[in-house]
């Protein structure tokens, strides 16, 4: 009996996360590609007739917002890096006992709603607003030139609003990494920066392989950003695939455009952890 009690246990501590996996993935999942598949309009109603030109039309005439959607994640992706790390590297080797007083500010803009924030953006970027309108007035910028209704504005947003899921990771992998690793370094001679290179850097790097996944996949099928910063001109899929279920009741194209952006970002997701190598990663983590 004890046996089998112990061959169960691994199984029923997954079986919540199992089960809320199946509940609000799986089931949505089958559910859009079956969607995906059918044809008629809201009407006469949709029935199932395997309809793969869904996907064409839909690919065919969007193939430019879905490259603009993952241009944009990747650059958001690594400006998240490049701001990210250093203040997670900051708070976590340098923070004392305030650590979870910065976390706590870095977090604290975000207790207000995702719209609002950006929302924010727009009037600080906006053409004559609280900074471009004051770089004019000294003339640092000439009257012609605007952000708003740009790709860096669109970017930036991206960038802001993703910024704490790779600051977080990262902070956990830091705080994780013993100190007396990086005085060993130091006590055989080698300088800062190599010992952040070959001590530090790599014992991060499965914070790093958590944040890019946890902001990429949510910077990519993102829709307001573009809609409130870029203008007609920037439009993502995430704005493209709201239309048509929103707008046009084109459910079934709007199924199969969902669906072809979960499966570019899971093999975007894969392909980068085979680059990366999961294996590297924990053992790095292990060390």
């Amino acid at each position: 009996m004890k046996t089998v009690r112990g061959a169960l246990t691994p199984y029923l501590l997954i079986l919540p996360g199992g089960l809320w996996m199946a509940v609000f993935f799986v089931v949505p999942a089958v559910f859009m590609l079956s969607m995906s598949l059918q044809s008629g309009d809201v009407v006469t109603g949709f029935r199932p007739t395997f309809e793969l030109s869904n996907y064409v039309d839909g690919f065919g005439f969007y193939y430019g917002q879905f490259l603009r959607s993952l241009g944009y994640g990747l650059a958001a992706t690594a400006l998240t890096i490049v701001i990210g790390y250093p203040v997670a590297y900051w708070i976590a080797f340098h923070g004392g006992t305030r650590k979870s007083l910065y976390l706590l500010l870095m977090l604290l803009p975000f207790f207000v709603s995702f719209v609002l924030r950006t929302t924010s953006w727009s009037f600080l970027l906006a053409d004559n607003g609280v900074i471009l309108g004051a770089l004019k007035a000294i003339g640092l910028v000439p009257d012609q030139f605007h952000v708003l209704a740009t790709a860096p504005a669109v970017v930036l947003g991206l960038t802001y609003n993703w910024l704490p899921f790779m600051v977080l990771p990262i902070y956990v992998a830091l705080e994780r990494v013993d100190v007396r690793l990086v005085e060993a370094a130091n006590d055989l001679y080698a300088h800062r920066a190599a010992a952040f290179t070959h001590v530090v850097l790599p014992l991060s790097l499965p914070g790093v392989f958590a944040g890019v996944i946890m902001t990429f996949v949510p910077a990519s099928s993102d829709y307001v950003n573009a809609q409130l910063l870029g203008g007609t001109s920037n439009t993502m899929v995430g704005n493209v695939i709201q239309n048509q279920y929103f707008v046009a009741s084109n459910y079934p194209v709007a199924a199969a455009l969902s669906f072809a952006l979960m499966a570019l970002l899971l093999a975007g997701i894969f392909s980068y952890a085979r680059a990366l190598g999961t294996q590297d990663v924990m053992e790095a983590a292990a060390r």
